[in-house]
């Protein structure tokens, strides 16, 4: 049997985080960070490298309205002190909750606190996992979550 270089979402989803990240800190065209970022290790499997790219373009294209839902639940915390890695795992998040009707809620959470554990500091995860939660509950009670398929497993 034949090794596989398939990676799964959870990698995917640490390059686009990468790719966000090097997007926020240097303003550099985000075509060649996906390119330079994701598409090596990527190039190989173009599900994957889809995935990749519709979850960087979704947060650029959605930052403004993840923003806000993140300044509504950190009200004891001041937005700009927000570390920038733990920012775009929350504008992942929230993009992924609104946008990605496929993916459970659920899944959502966990794979951003992980990817946390992994990248950001101790406090990180819980942060994370604590805005995230609070977060999509608002979205529920808004009717703002709209999942389908795969996406309706943690769903009521």
């Amino acid at each position: 049997m034949q090794p596989t270089n398939k990676k799964t979402r959870r990698e995917v989803r640490e390059k686009a985080m990468q790719v966000l990240y090097a997007y926020e800190i240097s303003r550099e065209p985000i075509e060649m960070l996906l390119e330079t970022i994701a598409g090596e290790e990527l190039n190989d499997d173009e599900e994957m490298y889809r995935f990749a790219q519709a979850l960087v373009y979704s947060v650029l294209n959605h930052r403004a309205e993840a923003d806000m839902l993140i300044r509504d639940k950190a009200q004891n915390w001041n937005f700009d002190r927000i570390a920038t890695l733990d920012l775009m795992l929350l504008r992942m998040g929230i993009v992924e909750f609104v946008y990605f009707p496929e993916i459970p809620v659920k899944v959502t959470i966990n794979e951003c606190v992980e990817i946390a554990k992994r990248y950001s500091t101790d406090q990180s995860s819980r942060f994370i996992n604590g805005m995230l939660d609070g977060i999509q509950a608002a979205l529920k009670q808004d009717n703002r979550i709209k999942k389908e398929g795969r996406g309706l497993v943690d769903n009521p």
